[in-house]
């Protein structure tokens, strides 16, 4: 599944993760933590909207 920062289009994919902000492969975007952020624009995860 893919999810799509609202501010600046940043797709957090789960298959691949986040490693610029230490999320690894295969996390859930449910199971990222409270205080995630987009590692491009800095907003939180309530920004965010399944593609």
């Amino acid at each position: 599944m893919k999810y799509v920062c609202q501010i600046c289009g940043y797709v957090y994919d789960e298959e691949e993760g986040a490693p610029e902000a230490g999320i690894e492969a295969g996390t859930k975007f449910e199971d990222l933590p409270d205080d995630f952020v987009c590692p491009v624009c800095g907003v939180g995860k309530e920004n965010f909207s399944a593609e």
